[in-house]
């Protein structure tokens, strides 16, 4: 049976600990012993993508600590970095989890000019929990480490972003099919993929996305939601990066 695989809250040479709610989840409700081995992806700034065989080795309220054995071979995360339009919080939270699980590096809120109003001034404080879900997303998935969540980006600022390859999804586009820029010579470096809210980008947006250095895209003739679009880009990018 494959082990399940945690994330380390803590990591220090060759311990690790899980602490609070999360610790809490392993003892109450998978009733944790000592002695029972994981996978722990004990990852840290020089090598976030490396997981190590865990042993229980003592569990107290809100902590599990464990003793890290050999290391084991873990694929890296591709290098895409999603920027999502703030759309309603329900099924941009489902693309968020989706999305961990396919494998982004990186999920970058953008406040639109569609984007409402109320979801706007709310999403600064909702970007805690999306990083919670991403969390438990990537922990689910396998992963040896959560996609980064970035704080909320007004679309100027989020267009500047350093990328080797900018592709936004636009409905206005009519020729050229994501996986025909995907197929381009490769480059090395991050791509970037910009998906619009609910009503799609405003013609100001492309303009300041083309200014930037980005390139439209389409994902074919139907009109997708937001999340089904995110999902759908991550899913193709990956994909195609892979081979």
């Amino acid at each position: 049976m494959t082990r399940r695989r945690w994330i380390a809250d803590e990591v220090s040479l060759n311990r690790a600990a899980l602490t609070g709610d999360h610790a809490d989840h392993l003892i109450r409700v998978l009733r944790a012993r000592v002695g029972q081995e994981f996978d722990i992806a004990a990852g840290n700034t020089e090598n976030r993508d490396s997981v190590r065989r865990g042993r229980i080795v003592s569990i107290a309220e809100g902590r599990v600590e464990f003793e890290l054995g050999e290391e084991i071979s873990s694929a890296p995360a591709a290098k895409v970095t999603l920027l999502i339009a703030v759309f309603k919080f329900d099924r941009m939270e489902w693309a968020i989890e989706k999305c961990t699980e396919l494998g982004v590096s990186r999920i970058v809120p953008v406040l639109a000019r569609r984007t409402d109003a109320h979801l706007a001034s709310a999403s600064a404080k909702r970007a805690e929990r999306w990083r919670r879900l991403a969390h438990q997303a990537a922990e689910q998935s396998r992963r040896a480490c959560p996609p980064e969540i970035a704080v909320p980006l007004q679309l100027q600022e989020a267009a500047s972003l350093a990328g080797a390859l900018k592709i936004v999804l636009a409905e206005s586009e009519r020729q050229i099919d994501l996986r025909d820029v995907l197929s381009a010579p490769s480059r090395e470096g991050d791509v970037l993929l910009a998906v619009g809210p609910e009503g799609g980008w405003t013609e100001d947006e492309l303009h300041a996305f083309h200014k930037a250095g980005w390139v439209t895209a389409s994902l074919g003739p139907t009109i997708l939601r937001a999340e089904t679009a995110a999902i759908a880009a991550a899913a193709i990018t990956i994909s195609e990066l892979g081979r």
